[in-house]
């Protein structure tokens, strides 16, 4: 009898402890909004592929042998390319039939001919698909968890310059093999440490808690990763104002709802996200009411001042 009095207690806490926190606030990012995160993503794609590194390449064929170093990229058109939402957690962002121009310097000994100058590649027909997985991090930043890429070249086209232009074009086929290589080695490893490193670097910058004034703070942290939907991202936050870390009001109110998918951005908050700015306002002693009997008048309305001199509220009795 006594241990099914004490379960009975422990109930209401059970349920409590059971259940995911609720949201003071939700943003839904649907698939127009996406649109435009994806010219920022293909500016930070090209930045990160115009500096990749390309080691030097050494080789020998026979009587044929080169040496080609200081590969640079000097140009990228990346014309075709698509983000879109990979339930249940990603972003997947691809590129196709993109071209890469590259500039290098060769050496190249063909029996008793030596020649050195430069040589204009292009790589064409280059695809790239990335798969990013979204989540938070413990003090509620969103954050990348893990990046997967796989990337293509079809085919590398050269130009040489030099002395013996003709004579090597033929054997072009060496090099630009090594260099398409080289290339398609270096393009996934760069994006996932641009993902991985300077990314989630950037995003661990940004506060979850912020003051809103001199009074109170608003906590603005993730309560779960990010749910993808084929259309939609959605993210939910703690919304909750507070005064001097005091976290004493519990949420008790109903997790705000989104349905729509037409717009970029919805935001929706709960009763909780404002009854928590109120509470946390009257914790810092700045919500106060003083009423005093000369201020009642005979037609039963009340003078009430809120504290710091926020402003005067009439109040009827009666």
């Amino acid at each position: 009898m006594a241990l099914g009095s004490l379960l009975l207690l422990m109930l209401p806490w059970l349920v409590t402890a059971g259940r995911a926190a609720t949201p003071g606030c939700k943003i839904r990012i649907t698939s127009k909004g996406l649109e435009l995160v994806k010219q920022e993503g293909l500016r930070f794609v090209e930045q990160e592929l115009e500096h990749i590194s390309i080691p030097d390449l050494h080789g020998k064929e026979g009587q044929f042998q080169y040496n080609i170093s200081g590969v640079k990229v000097t140009d990228l058109q990346l014309a075709l390319s698509n983000l879109h939402f990979r339930p249940p957690q990603h972003l997947a962002f691809n590129i196709n039939n993109a071209s890469i121009s590259l500039r290098f310097r060769r050496q190249l000994l063909y029996w008793f001919f030596y020649d050195i100058g430069s040589i204009n590649a292009s790589a064409e027909d280059v695809n790239i698909r990335t798969r990013l997985k979204l989540s938070m991090d413990k003090v509620g930043r969103l954050k990348i968890s893990n990046i997967s890429c796989n990337a293509s070249i079809a085919r590398m086209q050269t130009g040489f310059t030099g002395t013996l232009r003709k004579v090597y074009e033929f054997l072009s086929t060496f090099a630009t093999t090594g260099i398409r290589f080289l290339v398609n080695r270096q393009i996934c490893p760069a994006l996932r440490y641009a993902g991985l490193v300077q990314l989630n670097s950037l995003l661990d910058t940004v506060s979850v808690r912020s003051p809103v004034d001199e009074h109170i703070s608003i906590d603005y942290s993730l309560l779960s990763s990010p749910v993808v939907s084929p259309d939609t991202l959605d993210l939910d936050f703690k919304g909750m104002f507070y005064y001097r870390w005091n976290e004493t009001l519990a949420n008790q109110a109903v997790a705000p709802v989104i349905k729509e998918t037409e717009r970029m951005v919805y935001v929706a908050f709960s009763e909780y996200f404002f009854n928590s700015a109120m509470d946390a306002y009257y914790q810092a002693g700045v919500l106060s009411m003083e009423i005093a009997g000369e201020e009642v008048r005979r037609d039963g309305v009340v003078g009430v001042q809120m504290g710091g001199g926020a402003g005067v509220l009439g109040v009827q009795m009666g």
